[in-house]
């Protein structure tokens, strides 16, 4: 969407960067539409004024339905929804629920004008009466009167009363009540875990406290009233006889009930129908369920603000159908004008709807512009059947089962192994995380992990040393790299190095080597810890590091030792970025750091929304494992000598 020239080329080249991460579900393309009316609780200030002065669509159907209300009550519609002087305020429920009344009918007629059709309609409390016009089981002025006799009842019995939203299953609300002793009525049930009562205001605040209380959600909705309880029964023959002149007759849209739970035939809609709908439980999940069962796919709430498609996605969940199926609002608070329209129309129409944009363009110059079809095109050109090689073994080559490596093979005429493999910071972008000077390099970490990988393909366990030469550097151009393992020396011993060149690189362009070791056995490794089970320097007279086994569980008294020392780690990763070393999130591993003379204790964990990488063990822990080292870097030595940090 956009306005001019100018709104529209960074809109397209936003659009281009996030399509890809834009996802419609494909089946809502063949589900039929449904209009969704709220009941009381879409309103806010100045909901709609926009539209009245933007959309003549819009303007003519509310106009229509202040005519149709102005027989019933003492106020003008146009001047409450511009706040007029003198006008009575949306506060008052006989003015807010026709209000809303006519706001949700000139919504649906705007839709209906840019093709959007529903195939079928379900309300919610009042908005049952904006459902049942759009059917066409009401005329409007059935449907007016309905609305402003029905909700000036209402005032009558307003100060008594009020309602709660929970979010909690019906049957929990109840039992929490009785445990209480809260007289509630269950006055709508929207989807499993949203439930709405009413009833005295003591007893509703006493339930909405005990549930708070328990660790549940629960507010008091700003209202003086309690619909859908007993307190309604007063207003029984009142309403029957003020409603006995409504004619509703079979409509031609398909009418859910949430009185019902299901279809029904809106002939049946007649005074004692608008009564119940007052006084019984709103039954709104299960006439969504109903929908869904039906094959509807799509539902547009048409309302100034969504209030129901929350509860909507949820009973589309548990029904297994929140991957084919879609919920959208019309309008939201305070952006309620013509634009906001426009953006839903066009969810409306990705997601299916046969929306048509010709009254966009009424009395203009514009076209449709065809598109290039050749990028779109879907002919299926290869042949099906073909004898060539289709994965590394029909090359000749050994699989490797890693995100970075992708094949390996043994010299014919020798003991060499050489494994290749891909990358960049498209097909890694978990990698980019880590950075140095603003620039994405793969972390030291994912270099011993390489190497390591590389010892499992030829059974050498230990990296017993690794030199880092060239950084190897990020970006969304792909890179090949290769890991050498020279012939094993007479102790079982291979040198390692890792290279990389462009992935679109002439034959003859050097490679750049980036690292250098040795792998040897890890039975040397297994002869330590034998010989040195605690990993204590005091165990290891020779002092080589290398034969320093780290501590197992259980070898410890207390974690951490009684001796230890705690550093300080708390701006750790901000005085890192202030070096030029950035971190995202999945990088900063470091949880605490201690002290002894002789070793560094570190905590290490990923973040529990870490991606998985395909990795064994995430290069990110290898690379906590390794930051404690960056304290010194940092200058956190004491001035009294204290042993600088290292790791064992």
């Amino acid at each position: 969407m956009a306005a001019d020239h100018a709104e529209a080329l960074p809109a397209l080249a936003e659009a281009a960067d996030t399509v890809a991460d834009t996802a419609v579900p494909a089946a809502a393309t063949a589900g039929p539409v449904v209009f969704v009316f709220p009941g009381q609780g879409s309103q806010w200030a100045g909901m709609a004024r926009q539209l009245l002065d933007t959309s003549e669509v819009f303007a003519a159907k509310l106009h229509e339905a202040a005519a149709a209300l102005s027989g019933h009550v003492d106020w003008s519609l146009p001047d409450v929804l511009r706040e007029a002087p003198g006008a009575p305020s949306l506060d008052r429920v006989d003015v807010v629920q026709p209000a809303l009344f006519a706001i949700l009918v000139a919504l649906a007629e705007l839709w209906r004008s840019f093709g959007v059709e529903p195939a079928a309609v379900v309300g919610h409390s009042q908005g049952e009466i904006a459902a049942a016009y759009v059917a066409g089981a009401l005329s409007l002025d059935d449907a007016a009167r309905i609305v402003a006799l029905r909700s000036q009842a209402i005032a009558r019995i307003s100060g008594a009363g009020t309602m709660a939203s929970v979010a909690l299953p019906a049957e929990e609300v109840e039992r929490q009540a009785a445990a209480i002793g809260a007289e509630i009525s269950i006055a709508a049930v929207n989807s499993a875990t949203a439930t709405v009562i009413s009833g005295p205001v003591a007893a509703v605040q006493a339930v909405v406290d005990a549930v708070n209380a328990a660790g549940g959600r629960a507010r008091v909705i700003p209202v003086n009233y309690a619909s859908h309880s007993a307190e309604v029964e007063a207003l029984r023959d009142e309403l029957l006889a003020a409603l006995a002149s409504v004619t509703p007759r079979t409509g031609q849209v398909p009418f859910y009930s949430a009185v019902t739970g299901g279809r029904l035939d809106t002939a049946t809609l007649d005074a004692e129908y608008w009564y119940r709908n007052l006084r019984e439980t709103v039954r709104f999940s299960d006439a969504t369920r109903a929908l869904v069962d039906d094959g509807h796919r799509l539902f547009i709430e048409t309302s100034p603000h969504p209030v129901l498609a929350v509860s909507i996605g949820e009973t589309l969940e548990r029904a297994g159908a929140a991957t084919t199926a879609l919920a959208i609002g019309t309008l939201r608070r305070d952006d309620g004008g013509w634009a906001r329209f426009l953006r839903s129309l066009g969810e409306a129409h990705a997601a299916g709807a046969p929306a048509g944009f010709a009254p966009l363009f009424a009395g203009r110059r514009a076209a449709h512009v065809d598109l290039p079809t050749y990028p779109f095109e879907r002919s299926r050109l290869w042949l099906d059947v073909t004898t060539a090689p289709s994965d590394a073994a029909g090359l000749g080559l050994a699989a490797v089962d890693h995100p970075l490596l992708g094949a390996s093979v043994r010299a014919a005429d020798g003991d060499t192994v050489l494994l290749t493999g891909r990358v960049s910071a498209t097909s890694a972008p978990w990698l980019v995380g880590h950075r140095l000077l603003g620039s994405a390099l793969l972390p030291a970490a994912a270099f011993v992990e390489l190497a390591l990988r590389a010892g499992d393909d030829v059974g050498l366990g230990r990296l017993e040393e690794l030199i880092l030469a060239t950084p190897l550097e990020l970006t969304d151009d792909p890179l090949h790299i290769q890991i050498s393992l020279a012939a094993a020396d007479g102790t079982g011993r291979r040198a390692l190095a890792v290279h990389s060149r462009p992935a679109d690189a002439a034959a003859d362009e050097p490679w750049t080597r980036h690292a250098t070791g040795r792998l040897g056995p890890d039975d040397a490794l297994i002869d330590d810890l034998t010989d040195n089970p605690t990993g204590n320097q005091a165990d290891n007279p020779a002092g080589n590091p290398a034969d320093i086994a780290p501590a197992t569980a259980g070898t410890a008294a207390a974690w951490p030792p009684p001796e230890a020392v705690a550093v300080d780690i708390s701006d750790l990763y901000p005085r890192l970025a202030a070096a030029g070393v950035d971190y995202d999130d999945a990088y900063r591993g470091l949880r605490a750091v201690w002290r002894t003379p002789d070793a560094v204790h570190a905590e290490i964990a990923l973040p529990d929304d870490t991606d998985d990488t395909g990795f064994g063990l995430h290069p990110a822990l290898l690379d906590a494992a390794l930051q404690p080292l960056s304290l010194d870097a940092l200058g956190a030595v004491e001035a009294d000598g204290t042993p600088r940090l290292r790791l064992p």
